[in-house]
């Protein structure tokens, strides 16, 4: 199987928030966030492995700023790095006022995704080519992430677990 560049599985949604969307503050509800996130991240790893995805886990999710009512947010998913049989998709969120046309980072958050087949069974991701200096850092962060998943949860020694422990020495 070929290597995919992570520049390629780019995929962006676009959403404007809505009454039904917001809180009692008129600020868009993180699930509802959540929601939005989930979905571009599904097209993301679903388009990179020609798969069904569903989703493993959710991480690192960063509301750094409210989203106001009738602001655009855009979402943008890029594939980080892929593992045997996941892959983890980083969630860039910004929002945007119709007024100023000023558009602002907001949120981010890293999703990860298994492949399956038509049976349900997982299945090997393909490999992830990281090009540029952003993608090669986040290509080494998910491997860090994902050892510290692992040790957490207690299917990794942390002694095993060489990138993060290089963090240290």
């Amino acid at each position: 199987m070929e290597a995919i560049k992570a520049k390629d599985t780019l995929a962006i949604a676009t959403y404007i928030v809505l009454p039904n969307d917001t809180n009692t503050l008129t600020n868009l509800m993180g699930g509802q966030l959540l929601n939005w996130m989930d979905v571009i991240g599904a097209v993301c790893a679903g388009r990179f492995c020609k798969r069904v995805v569903v989703t493993a886990s959710v991480s690192n999710v960063s509301f750094q700023q409210p989203i106001q009512l009738g602001n655009v947010v855009t979402l943008e998913a890029k594939v980080s790095r892929s593992f045997n049989k996941s892959c983890e998709v980083f969630i860039e969120v910004y929002k945007e006022s119709q007024l100023t046309g000023t558009k602002i980072k907001c949120n981010e958050a890293m999703y990860t995704f298994v492949a399956l087949n038509e049976k349900g069974e997982t299945v090997a991701m393909p490999e992830l080519l990281a090009e540029s200096d952003v993608e090669k850092e986040r290509f080494k962060a998910a491997l860090r992430r994902r050892q510290l998943s692992l040790i957490l949860s207690g299917r990794m020694k942390p002694d095993e677990a060489t990138e993060l422990k290089a963090l240290f020495v």
